[in-house]
């Protein structure tokens, strides 16, 4: 069996420690994952979907190995459909650059299995190693660069460790003329994650993130503005946005907090904050790359 099923998703390797006494693997999984009830994972194993290293399905009476590692699958009883396709805006034997709708996650996590761009990835291209070189939020819309060689990837990535990437942004948010004189401008602050999660704020002390901050156009009290981050923090941008006193249209977390929907989404109201464009040189083939998202916010 593969590693990857016919939906392109990946099975999750986990540990088998030494020092442990399990009558059988069953027996391990029950105890290692107590929130999974033990009919959940007498299922899986009945379905194929435990498998040793190989990818060879396990029974659940099977023995307890230590100090090897085997695969599972995981499987959600309900998972948020998201309504809105991703595009494959480049492809070639080194990476795949793919437009991401809003609300669609990058990987999996939580709720999401199936509906996030890597499994849609991987089951649309059929390459099971396809991986995320960079981030992109949930809600953000727009451009993200896979690696499809493991041997490759942290050359990639190396690109934004170093800040070699150029990214650049776009977002809705409230205009006036008070900030029209203002702009261009460079915003920095030192970002550090709130007492909640989901948030970040700004605190006192050496900057850590700058965003270069232009207006494209305006249309009554509504900007269409250019967000070039020098940074890769966490929600750097709508952090900076709203500091400014102007948030990204449709935000969620910024400057309040709202109460979390799991399935109840409302599509009608997206964030309005667009990865646009992203330009780096390869390491691989040392051409330079510079790829523009095809995706378009509201108009004003």
């Amino acid at each position: 069996m593969s590693k990857i099923n016919s939906e392109g998703v990946s099975a999750s390797r986990v540990f088998l420690p030494a020092g442990k006494a399990y009558a059988n693997v069953l027996e391990f999984f029950i105890a290692q994952f107590p929130h999974i009830l033990a009919d959940e994972w007498e299922r899986r194993f009945v379905d194929g979907l435990i498998l040793d290293i190989e990818g060879q399905p396990l029974s659940a009476g099977d023995p307890y190995q230590p100090n090897t590692h085997l695969l599972y699958f995981r499987r959600l009883e309900r998972e948020p459909e998201i309504p809105f396709e991703e595009q494959i805006i480049y492809q070639d034997e080194h990476i795949v650059v793919a437009d991401k709708p809003h609300f669609l996650p990058v990987n999996p996590s939580g709720l999401y299995l199936h509906q996030t761009l890597l499994n849609r990835l991987k089951k649309k291209t059929h390459i099971s190693t396809l991986t995320p070189i960079h981030r992109i939020d949930r809600d953000t819309a727009g451009l993200v660069v896979f690696s499809i060689n493991p041997h490759e990837r942290a050359q990639y990535q190396n690109l934004f460790r170093d800040r070699a990437v150029k990214k650049v942004y776009e977002a809705i948010a409230p205009y006036s003329e008070k900030m029209k004189e203002r702009l261009p401008m460079t915003y920095q602050s030192r970002l550090e994650e709130s007492e909640h999660f989901l948030q970040m704020h700004e605190v006192q002390g050496e900057p850590n993130a700058d965003t270069y901050i232009e207006l494209i156009e305006a249309k009554g009290s509504w900007g269409r503005y250019r967000l070039t981050p020098g940074s890769g923090k966490k929600h750097q941008l709508r952090c900076h946005l709203n500091a400014l006193g102007i948030p990204i249209v449709n935000d969620q977390i910024y400057p309040v907090l709202t109460p979390y929907q799991e399935y109840e989404l409302d599509f009608a109201k997206p964030l309005q904050l667009l990865a646009k464009e992203i330009a780096f040189q390869d390491p691989i083939t040392k051409q330079a790359r510079d790829f523009k998202s095809q995706m378009q916010l509201l108009g004003l």
